[in-house]
């Protein structure tokens, strides 16, 4: 459990807690669902536990109760000053514990983070929001590379829940790679086509996560919203306050198939060219109810060739970046055992592995570290999540993508 402080101005007087209220020491104080009837009362609460707190898994459902409560003094007619003196922490560092609290969440955490985000219908939350949630995908990009790579790719393959945030944050952070590391993009381009690839299908994030679940093909009502959608997503977007035309340039192309060099485009038009070919890779990648996914480097081989079957420059960069077997992904290597990619190798085809069934399709007990540029442990096959029948504990293998600090270039 990982505890943020909380001000007592954030709770409602007379309305359900939608969440539990600890102390410091996570002793629980009123659990959820619990109603304060008078301020008295709270404030009584808040000083038998020195503060108020909660876990930081329940920070989403603090922030929406944060929200109503300055609603509510909009309708009350309270004046600029009380507004603006309700904060959603009383702690001065809150801003530091916040992003601590940021560090020690899991991906599935995160998956709940960018599903709300994505739902967001306040403008004046939403921004900051999307920052955070960008700033703490880039934190993890500089530590482990590799281990948020195997974290989304592995996500995106076994899991449909909230697949519309699951695909934002890949395609993101695919973008992000292949715009630092091998595109040499300006930092500015770097955090925009992050930001693009976030917010790109926000028009469409119920109707993503209903596709996903969904047997029969999309209806022509559902067709017609996945045709409009990244037109409305713009619209969206400007509406939650986002002015930066290059952005809203970004999401409305989106989905444009235009091949040629990047250095023919516009800046928009650039960018929006590399969501277009990761989104590609994602979306032929993630399961569908009515749809079987393509193995891991399948589905990045089909956006590495354009309209015109020539390569394609953006697709190519996205593969330089992640690799064609990446973290996350499984394939067969030679000796005949299955294994799962942990780190990204010398070259695209060469990642280091764990090895999870054995050569005699037994499970191993513990994973085998293997190197698939060592020609017995070359890799033979990439193999399909859904012919894999091992379940793997994502929090126990993701330690194993860490880079050394003596290998970090920072």
């Amino acid at each position: 459990m990982h505890l943020v402080p909380v001000n007592v101005e954030s709770i409602r007087i007379g309305q359900p807690l939608p969440f539990p209220l600890m102390d410091k020491n996570g002793v629980l104080l009123a659990k959820k669902a619990f109603v304060v009837a008078t301020r008295q009362d709270l404030d009584e609460i808040s000083q038998r536990g020195g503060g108020l707190y909660i876990d930081v898994a329940d920070s989403e459902a603090h922030h929406r109760a944060y929200v109503e409560r300055l609603h509510g003094l909009v309708r009350d007619e309270k004046t600029l000053g009380q507004i603006a003196g309700t904060q959603i922490s009383n702690d001065p560092s809150a801003a530091e514990r916040a992003a601590a609290a940021d560090d020690r969440m899991d991906w599935l955490d995160l998956q709940e983070v960018a599903n709300s985000l994505l739902r967001e219908t306040q403008p004046a939350m939403f921004r900051e929001r999307m920052v955070r949630l960008l700033r703490q995908l880039q934190r993890n990009m500089q530590r482990n590379a590799d281990g948020t790579l195997f974290a989304l790719i592995y996500l995106s393959a076994t899991d449909t829940r909230m697949y519309s945030a699951t695909h934002a944050m890949l395609v993101s952070v695919m973008c992000n790679l292949a715009a630092k590391e091998v595109l040499n993009w300006p930092e500015a381009d770097q955090i925009l086509v992050a930001q693009a690839a976030l917010t790109m299908n926000i028009g469409m994030t119920d109707l993503q996560d209903r596709l996903a679940i969904q047997l029969e093909p999309p209806s022509a009502t559902q067709r017609a919203a996945i045709d409009t959608h990244a037109e409305r997503s713009a619209q969206m977007l400007q509406a939650m306050g986002v002015g930066d035309h290059d952005w809203l340039a970004t999401v409305r192309d989106h989905h444009r198939q235009a091949p040629g060099r990047l250095a023919d485009r516009t800046r928009p038009q650039r960018l929006a060219r590399l969501i277009q070919r990761a989104d590609m890779f994602a979306a032929r990648l993630a399961p569908r109810a009515a749809r079987v996914p393509l193995a891991p480097a399948a589905a990045m081989q089909a956006c590495y060739f354009d309209e015109t079957k020539a390569i394609d420059e953006a697709g190519a960069a996205l593969i330089k970046a992640v690799g064609i077997y990446q973290p996350g992904s499984y394939v067969r290597l030679a000796t005949n055992e299955i294994a799962v990619v942990i780190k990204r190798g010398a070259n695209t085809t060469t990642p280091r592995v764990a090895v999870l069934v054995n050569r005699s399709g037994i499970p191993t007990v513990e994973p085998t570290i293997r190197d698939s540029s060592i020609k017995e442990h070359r890799i033979v096959a990439s193999v399909a999540h859904r012919d894999v029948k091992v379940q793997i504990n994502l929090e126990r293998l993701l330690p194993l993508t860490a880079v050394p600090a003596s290998d970090r270039p920072w």
